[in-house]
């Protein structure tokens, strides 16, 4: 009974590694993807990379408890629109990390959904090539 013990406790505790290293991994993902966005886009400005670094912080955090919450209080919204308040709603928390972190101005609507939208595009494209562990995945067909 005991080794079957040592498994399960050697398996959470991988995979407590695995989800800080994937938590740690996703915020500097952000980050970079920020850092582009704001090459790319007029009306976002980072001041530097520690101020992206916090950016991709909040915004994993916004993400991650913010968002829910209000695709779920938008939801009949969203239905009405067959998902398209989605993107609105994406801008709008993309938005809401510029109002918290100081040094991350996004001027507008607009500013806000194009650099939503190479966030997304760029975290995309990472994701698919490193995994959650951060170990690079081959995709072979």
């Amino acid at each position: 009974m005991g080794g079957h013990y040592r498994a399960g406790a050697a398996a959470a505790e991988a995979w407590a590694y695995d989800l800080g290293v994937g938590f740690l991994l996703r915020v500097l993902v952000n980050a970079g993807a920020i850092l582009v966005a704001a090459y790319l886009v007029p009306g976002i400005r980072v001041d530097g990379f520690g101020t992206a670094l916090l950016a991709g912080l909040v915004l994993g955090l916004v993400n991650a408890i913010v968002r829910p919450i209000l695709v779920f209080l938008t939801f009949p919204i969203t239905l009405l629109t067959l998902g398209l308040f989605l993107l609105v709603l994406n801008a709008l928390c993309f938005w809401l990390v510029a109002a918290f972190v100081p040094g991350f101005r996004v001027s507008g609507f607009l500013a806000a959904f194009l650099g939503w939208l190479v966030v997304s595009v760029v975290s995309w494209i990472v994701n698919a090539l490193v995994s959650d562990s951060g170990r690079i995945s081959v995709i072979r067909r």
